[in-house]
């Protein structure tokens, strides 16, 4: 299939040809502990050698070198202007993500290119800085799921056609996003072919994230126990039959969420020497994915610099953040959180993270954790600024304003804040807020200048204007 655009005769002759992409790489599975490859003609997600986790590596990346760094950036930002719609997501940055699915494969439902938008002034003030937020609830699912997703399912998708399957049973296990996204993705794809199937813990999501998956068709199953005790359950799942789990222990998973670090270093036209990126960490793997995108463009010479990773977690579920400040990791029994895709005691994708902080972000990789009450009324404080940031956003916003009175944060820096999803999905805790509702697990106790509720007034021009004291004219 040719993908032609009239665009492409307008930017510079040097990077024409490039395009469109047409490198394929070499791209297989790889064990992140023994170093074992294996072809990626198969649905995998841990090492048959070992055990360990997998990751995908690209054996041809050496290639892009032939490409200066500056050039690479000169063809990412003129890919923009191209009306080709494999290019218009993730896949921008094919080359990097995932070269081997071709584009008449990639499926595209418009995620990716999140703003990055500027903090209110008052809220700056506030967290002690100025900071910028980049809200992935702006993709289609309302999560940043969905760039692992159309990476995920792309893959699928590249599947089915080139191994001839007949039956696909997608499944995951979930908190509410990472659901969301899989259904919705997976509603794209033949239904004669696919299934999608995911596992949530019965009381433990909200009933605007229960929705998603139901909307989009899949058969949901709601057991007992925690995020935990469902990952357990897809992981046996997909150890003893033939199901393609899409939660991110599968790393074309993580392969996907890298964008969101090519994005950033796009957005801040390609400097990153003094940047700090803000993250939530509940599975992991969104901050491996990260780490992981920096260290292609850096690799690259597209950024000269790894920029600061600050990780924050809730005092409820923090195994990432006692593992920085003691050196040993231990997986721990949650308890209830706000920040509930951030509830997970026994993160999948903490073994990439040691890796990575050992061997290219020893001195870059921070964390804090925060109590409930911060959590919530971090959300809370930066919607009331104009930002509409998730519940792990306010856990973002509030890790920040955490850093910058503890001088763990430099005040100089640039600062980009991830909030993972949408406040609409966490409208029910906000409500619980404002009644003074939280069962006393949360540990969190409503403060006035927080609550906001309905006033109810006669339908009366009169009574509504003394009420907010208006002088007439």
């Amino acid at each position: 299939m040719e993908f032609l655009d009239k665009n492409i005769d307008l930017a510079p002759e040097h990077i024409r040809k490039h395009l469109v992409p047409t490198y394929g790489g070499d791209v297989v599975y790889e064990c992140i502990a023994c170093g074992e490859t294996f072809a990626i003609d198969q649905f995998l997600y841990t090492c048959p050698t070992c055990g360990s986790l997998l990751r995908l590596e690209n054996r041809a990346f050496d290639e892009l070198k032939q490409i200066d760094g500056k050039t690479w950036q000169e063809i990412f930002d003129y890919r923009k202007l191209l009306n080709i719609e494999p290019l218009k997501g993730i896949f921008l940055f094919k080359e990097l993500l995932f070269p081997t699915v071709p584009l008449q494969d990639i499926i595209y439902l418009g995620e990716g290119h999140t703003a990055i938008v500027k903090s209110n002034p008052e809220l700056s003030s506030l967290v002690g800085m100025e900071f910028y937020v980049k809200n992935d609830g702006f993709n289609p699912s309302a999560s940043f799921k969905d760039r692992g997703m159309a990476s995920a399912i792309s893959f699928i998708n590249y599947s089915i056609k080139k191994r001839g399957l007949s039956e696909v049973l997608g499944i995951c296990a979930s908190t509410g996003d990472t659901s969301a996204a899989a259904a919705l993705y997976l509603s794209y794809l033949d239904k004669s072919i696919v299934r999608s199937v995911v596992l949530l813990p019965k009381g433990k999501v909200t009933p605007q994230q229960l929705s998603q998956p139901l909307g989009s068709g899949a058969t949901v199953i709601e057991i007992p126990g925690v995020f935990d005790d469902c990952m357990r359950v897809v992981e046996e799942l997909a150890e003893k039959y033939q199901v393609c789990l899409l939660n991110s222990k599968n790393p074309v998973r993580i392969m996907g969420q890298k964008s969101y670090a090519y994005e950033i270093a796009q957005q801040c036209d390609y400097d990153t020497g003094d940047l700090v990126v803000v993250v939530p960490v509940g599975n992991a793997g969104n901050v491996t994915a990260i780490m992981e995108g920096f260290l292609d463009l850096y690799r690259l010479n597209i950024v000269q610099e790894l920029p600061l990773i600050l990780a924050v977690q809730s005092k409820h579920a923090n195994p990432v953040a006692a593992w920085n400040a003691t050196g040993r990791y231990e997986p721990m029994k949650v308890q209830s959180s706000v920040a509930q895709a951030a509830m997970i005691g026994d993160p999948v994708s903490f073994p990439k993270v040691r890796k990575l902080v050992k061997e290219h972000f020893k001195d870059r990789f921070l964390t804090v954790d925060l109590n409930e009450q911060e959590i919530i009324e971090g959300m809370l404080q930066a919607n009331r600024y104009g930002h509409v940031v998730c519940t792990q956003g306010g856990e973002s916003i509030a890790g920040l304003a955490r850093a910058v009175r503890d001088g763990i944060v430099d005040k100089n820096k640039r600062v980009v804040v991830d909030s993972t999803s949408h406040q609409l999905k966490f409208s029910n805790f906000q409500d619980m807020y404002f009644r003074n509702a939280f069962p006393p697990e949360y540990e969190i106790q409503a403060q006035d200048a927080f609550v906001n509720a309905p006033v109810q007034l006669d339908a009366s021009a009169t009574s509504i204007a003394q009420y907010l004291s208006l002088k007439e004219k």
